[in-house]
This record gives structure tokens, C-alpha cells and sequence, in this order.
């Protein structure tokens, strides 16, 4: 399904495909040759997003576009099932596996590989044929690889990578109920969205 959303409407290339219980919401452009399979969600919050040529996005996928942070696909990528794609650059020919995520600010270089359930990290830079292995993380500018067990090593390169303001637009100090309050407004305008006709 196609939605108007925040006043934007999808843009496909004839030769792609949105499979029918797929979303594609708002300021979107999808490349020829792309595949966005069932129950992916596609949706440019107030950000876009810009799906390259030959791209695959499996099942239940989803990738955001954020304010600051488009999500931008380059070409030949292939998007596993249960991704999460959010407000990052991904290069051509990269592989997001299975259960992978990527947060806003991220930039994943050509050809590099974000493995099964394997994490990047907000504002962290993967480069070009990198592999994060299966259930690590990746953190910092330049990147560095931890397993999940070093959660502390994590969070001594993370804390300075500004996660909620990137996140959530919110300072250090904000408590969850200012965050979900600012969020659950936020997505509340989703009220206004509109399904496209075929």
C-alpha cells in the first residue's frame, strides 16, 4: 500500500515492486528493479527516504527516513528480513542481514556487511567492505567492533555519540515521559495520512 503522508507522496519506478501488504509512506523514492517484499515498512517520518536500482527489501524489514537523517540505499543492496534501517546512508552492494539495525547518523560503507542481528550504532561510520559479525556492534567514527558481551567498552564510545538527541531530538536531561510525549505526538500525525489508489 501507498500512503500520502506529511503532505508527500511515494515516487516508484515502474520497475519496481511493492509487494501488496508492504507500506510505503510519504516522501519516498524507490529505484528500478526494486523489491520491497511483504510487510516491509518503507516511511519517511520527516525525513526521506531514497531506495537506489536492484535493491531487495525482505519481509517485515523497515526502514525510516528522520529530520536530519534521510535514509538513503544506495544500489544493489539487499535489506534482510527483520532489518531495521533507520535514518542512515547505506553504500551500493552492501549486505544488512537478517535481524540487523542501523540507527540514524550511520553511514555503512560500499560493500560492507552488518550481519545476523548485528548492531550500528547512531553516527558511527562502517567502512567500505566491512563486516560486523553476527550479533556485534559497531561504534564510532571510525568504527569499532565489539562483541554484545563488552557492554561497557560499547558504551564508553557510545555515550559520546549523542544517542537521544539524534534518537529523539532531546537533551541528556529528558526523562522517558518527555521523550514519549514529544513521540506520541509525533506519530499522531499519522492520523492525516491518506492510502493511494493503485
Amino acid at each position: 500500500m501507498l500512503y500520502e503522508s506529511r503532505g508527500a507522496r511515494p515516487r516508484v519506478d515502474p520497475d519496481a515492486l511493492v509487494a501488496a501488504s508492504a507500506i510505503v509512506s510519504g516522501d519516498v523514492t524507490i529505484g528500478a528493479g526494486s523489491r520491497i517484499m511483504h510487510g516491509a515498512v518503507v516511511t519517511a517520518e520527516d525525513g526521506p527516504v531514497v531506495i537506489g536500482a536492484d535493491v531487495v527489501v525482505l519481509e517485515n524489514a523497515v526502514i525510516r527516513g528522520r529530520a536530519g537523517y534521510p535514509a538513503i540505499i544506495g544500489d544493489d543492496v539487499m535489506v534482510g528480513p527483520h532489518a531495521h534501517v533507520n535514518g542512515c546512508v547505506v553504500g551500493d552492494g552492501a549486505f544488512l542481514a537478517t535481524g540487523s539495525s542501523v540507527f540514524p547518523g550511520a553511514t555503512i560503507g560500499d560493500g560492507a556487511e552488518v550481519r545476523i542481528n548485528a548492531v550500528v550504532q547512531v553516527n558511527t561510520r562502517l567502512a567500505a567492505g566491512a563486516v560486523v559479525p553476527i550479533s556485534w556492534v559497531a561504534v564510532g567514527d571510525p568504527a569499532q567492533l565489539f562483541s554484545p558481551d563488552r557492554h561497557d567498552e560499547i558504551w564508553a564510545v557510545q555515550r559520546t555519540l549523542n544517542f537521544v538527541g539524534t534518537v529523539y531530538g532531546a537533551g541528556p536531561d529528558a526523562t522517558m515521559a518527555d521523550i514519549m510525549r514529544t513521540q506520541s505526538k509525533f506519530y499522531g500525525e499519522h492520523r492525516g495520512d491518506t492510502a493511494l489508489p493503485d
